[in-house]
């Protein structure tokens, strides 16, 4: 439904868009559309929105001002956690984003998104370059289970792989499936994001050193 009377700006234009992608695709997006959507000329949008980069920019940034947490969590698994959670969801909300905005530069949520994920771990012993590794991983882990998740299930020939079980090259795959199809876990994204956070060589560092903060207060007392 077109909206009446609407205040022009860069964030009502980008709203309008978002809408238009999640309900039509990336692809319906265009100024023309937008402005049918808003009930205004297509020439009044450029005023604020100067050319399809720049639409691209405003609708990202709009995006990663979903994915920020009014606060952010004390304890860096936590907050990591909490911060994965948050874009996690984004990514399934508005799925098309998980390639379509991949062009745009770093707005001010994005910035905002960047200081809330250092604040995370503000308070570890990481050095610059374990944060933006640990920052760079988890980002992988997110958006490859996004990017899994909001694909459509491949189709099985089931005719084909029956056939090829049945010649015994495959006995693993056999005896895993043997009593049919098994459905992924769902709440597999935080087993795998607690597994993750877990394992990286990081996390070991800052258990210790914040061990060896803590016995240092009992030895004073």
């Amino acid at each position: 439904m077109s909206r009446q009377n609407t205040n022009l700006s860069r964030e009502t234009i980008a709203a309008a868009a978002l809408e238009i992608a999640d309900k039509e695709g990336f692809d319906a997006v265009s100024m023309r559309r937008i402005a049918q959507e808003l009930n205004v000329g297509t020439m009044s949008l450029y005023y604020y929105v100067k050319t399809k980069d720049d639409l691209i920019a405003v609708m990202d940034d709009a995006l990663l001002g979903e994915a920020l947490l009014p606060k952010v969590p004390k304890g860096w698994q936590q907050a990591m956690t909490e911060i994965a959670k948050h874009t996690h969801a984004l990514f399934l909300r508005h799925p098309w984003a998980l390639v379509s905005m991949l062009s745009a530069p770093p707005g001010l949520n994005a910035m905002r998104h960047m200081e809330q994920c250092l604040e995370a771990l503000a308070e570890t012993h990481m050095t610059n370059s374990e944060k933006l590794a640990l920052l760079a991983t988890v980002d992988d882990f997110v958006f490859g289970h996004a990017l899994r998740e909001t694909a459509n299930d491949t189709a099985i020939d089931t005719e084909f792989a029956a056939a090829q079980l049945a010649t015994g090259a495959f006995p693993r795959i056999a005896k895993i499936f043997a009593k049919g199809r098994i459905e992924n876990r769902k709440d597999r994204f935080e087993e795998g994001l607690q597994a993750l956070l877990n394992g990286l060589p990081y996390a070991a560092t800052v258990t210790e050193s914040a061990g060896k903060k803590s016995k240092k207060k009992k030895d004073r007392h």
